[in-house]
């Protein structure tokens, strides 16, 4: 497990169970029996912190003073701010409930990315190398966003330099206000670390013209008093990705299991394999309406298309038995910390026999419980 690892991107949308319904012009939707929750997620539009403060949107991403700033996770439905029992007094908003606030910082190869990211998978709005007189500021907006931006956290360490020695008197700023934060450090052995940033082949960013050890030495030295009044350290010197995620789930998830989201995507083969896909499966063993005259203009949206494939023999056997066996993989999925899967559905030009297996699969998702959008890739490229 290395700082440096990157998760999958995925599209994000929350839907309804019930029929699938779609447009035609073969942009990413919600499968729903009513009003779509949320947008897909390479959708959804920037905002920035101030417009969190405002309550703008649910998640984006946008560069905050050289930070990368992340929400994840849906806003309260009811509108509704989430009081931590905390009082707040800012600038025209006389009482506003402090969000929860984590502070992530640890040794570099340690795997702060991966923590970050397991937090924002589980609705934490993450800030990446914010510097640290800057998080009074953001847990203010999280203040003002009115329940919007209800979990805060920030990933602090020794790539700000100069800016990190303000750190403590931050954190001082912060008791004064009232505000009840955890600090996570991360921690691993020297020559765990020292195997991770050759196996990336990247310098530590305290080395200079040393060697690593003199870079990881020095980080320790700086990290010192913080390490110390960490509340929590995770030593992932024998962790891998997983197992830190894990770890993570099991401090800030609550009870609550977490989610996997689903994209299912119908695609024609002529046209390429889509290059995201976790799963493909082939609908080309059905009879293709495209040879059918009546039928040959609609596509699998249309209901009549839509019962003619379903009328052949094996296609609702095919959707019961994929059905069951993503069940499956969806155990899987979850235990190994994945979050998101993309499931390609294809037939020869993506518009008649992928688009209806797909909406129907779609929907047999939605009914088990899982966040499901449906994206027709290829429909309406003939």
């Amino acid at each position: 497990m290395t700082e440096h690892e990157q998760e999958e991107p995925a599209a994000r949308r929350t839907a309804d169970a019930g029929e699938a319904r779609a447009d035609t012009t073969g942009e990413p939707r919600t499968a729903h029996a009513g009003t779509a929750h949320g947008e897909a997620r390479e959708n959804r539009p920037r905002r920035t912190a101030a417009d969190a403060a405002d309550g703008a949107g649910t998640t984006g991403r946008t560069g905050v003073t050289g930070a990368t700033v992340t929400a994840g996770g849906p806003a309260r439905e009811d509108g509704a701010e989430v009081n931590t029992g905390t009082i707040i007094e800012t600038a025209g908003v006389p009482e506003a409930a402090i969000p929860e606030l984590v502070i992530i910082s640890g040794m570099s190869g340690a795997g702060r990315s991966t923590a970050a990211k397991c937090l924002e998978d589980l609705g934490w709005f993450v800030v990446d190398n914010l510097p640290p007189a800057l998080i009074p500021t953001m847990v203010e907006l999280g203040a003002r966003s009115q329940g919007n931006v209800a979990r805060i956290a920030v990933v602090v360490d020794v790539r700000g330099r100069r800016f990190f020695d303000n750190l403590r008197e931050s954190l001082a700023d912060l008791e004064t206000k009232h505000v009840t934060r955890r600090v996570v450090f991360l921690e691993s052995s020297d020559d765990a670390l020292v195997r991770r940033f050759e196996s990336v082949r990247r310098p530590h960013p305290l080395q200079g013209d040393g060697r690593i050890v003199d870079g990881i030495a020095a980080e320790r030295e700086l990290l010192r008093e913080l390490r110390g009044d960490a509340d929590l350290v995770i030593d992932t010197s024998s962790l891998n990705v997983h197992e830190l995620r894990a770890k993570m789930d099991a401090q800030f998830a609550g009870e609550e299991e977490p989610e996997l989201r689903a994209t299912v995507m119908s695609f024609g083969f002529k046209y390429g394999l889509p290059v995201d896909a976790d799963l493909v499966v082939d609908m080309r063993f059905l009879p293709n309406p495209h040879w059918v005259p009546e039928l040959r203009q609609y596509t699998g949206l249309n209901e009549e298309v839509a019962a003619y494939v379903f009328n052949q023999p094996g296609a609702k056997e095919f959707l019961d038995r994929y059905a069951e066996l993503l069940r499956l993989v969806q155990t899987g999925y979850r235990r190994e910390g994945k979050r998101y899967v993309t499931i390609a559905v294809g037939c020869t030009g993506g518009k008649h026999r992928s688009v209806a297996m797909s909406e129907k699969l779609a929907a047999r998702l939605v009914s088990e419980g899982v966040e499901t959008v449906v994206v027709h890739r290829d429909m309406g490229r003939e």
